[in-house]
């Protein structure tokens, strides 16, 4: 039951690879995984709901899977990460879904809940706080958001990351570094350094970062399903205003937890506190 199964799923036009676990006749979750990871980010909770006879299915969004990476940066405008998610719960026949994100999945997901709520049961997001919250914090100049936001600057210009994450020689080792440096158990790095190397996949999951504008995370609707925000204090990326503030854009019952001395990748870095707060949350909303 706890066996993770590697499937492709046709949505758009488009064949994105996926992870699936758990009893298929089972309630959906759904998960978004974030830059520059895969669907393989997931796969401690993958394997821990299954446990609990959940069903579980993460995919590689548009870029990270071979049969999804449009050229051009307006290809990556957040809009059309949106509907590529109701695209795939479409095809994956989940009528309405739990919906968990992480990093920039967290971000899409924050979107998914408020533009299409009919469709999120329950919403839990790792990590990222509310777009609201998080241009509250950049454009209120919160010193240290503004800090820790910096670095995308560097990402949302053409080839300059690139050369930085992969040096020239293409082997990844800068984004070898990157991971070390933020918390990633070495374990786990492996796997993202491979995927990020494949032909044209690093400039597409870039292309997230150069297509994103504040216009973009505008026309939301609240957010009014049950939701559970995961924050953790070593994280170098997202700073403790944003992830506080982001109650106040929330309608629905709500649950913030905060995890001390735990890295931005709260799912590899704590995967048994990731796992157990998710299971709880959906466990106790089961309509």
């Amino acid at each position: 039951m706890n066996e993770l199964e590697h499937i492709e799923v046709s949505a758009r036009g488009f064949t994105f690879r996926a992870i699936r676990s758990g009893p298929q006749d089972a309630r959906p979750v759904l998960f978004l995984h974030g830059f520059p990871q895969t669907s393989w980010s997931w796969h401690h909770q993958l394997s821990a709901l299954a446990g609990a006879g959940i069903q579980a299915v993460a995919f590689d969004q548009r870029g990270y899977s071979p049969g999804a990476r449009p050229e051009g940066v307006e290809a990556y405008r957040t809009g059309e990460l949106v509907e590529d998610v109701v695209a795939v719960a479409d095809a994956l026949g989940m009528d309405r879904f739990d919906l968990v994100g992480h990093d920039w999945g967290g971000m899409v997901a924050w979107l998914v809940a408020g533009r299409h709520p009919g469709r999120v049961r329950t919403l839990s997001v790792f990590s990222t706080p509310h777009p609201g919250a998080f241009g509250a914090a950049l454009l209120g100049r919160d010193a240290d958001q503004v800090s820790r936001s910096s670095y995308i600057e560097v990402f949302r210009e053409p080839g300059t990351a690139e050369r930085a994450l992969l040096g020239e020689d293409g082997s990844g080792e800068g984004l070898r570094v990157m991971f070390a440096a933020t918390g990633l158990p070495s374990e786990e790095v492996g796997v993202f350094v491979e995927a990020m190397r494949e032909p044209g996949a690093l400039t597409a999951a870039l292309n997230w970062y150069r297509a994103m504008s504040m216009e973009e995370l505008a026309g939301m609707g609240p957010i009014t399903m049950p939701t559970l925000y995961v924050w953790s204090t070593d994280d170098v990326a997202l700073g403790r205003s944003a992830a506080e503030g982001t109650a106040g854009w929330v309608e629905g019952p709500y649950r913030f937890e905060v995890l001390d001395s735990v890295s931005h990748w709260i799912p590899e870095a704590a995967p048994e506190a990731a796992s157990a707060l998710l299971i709880e949350h959906l466990e106790g909303h089961p309509g």
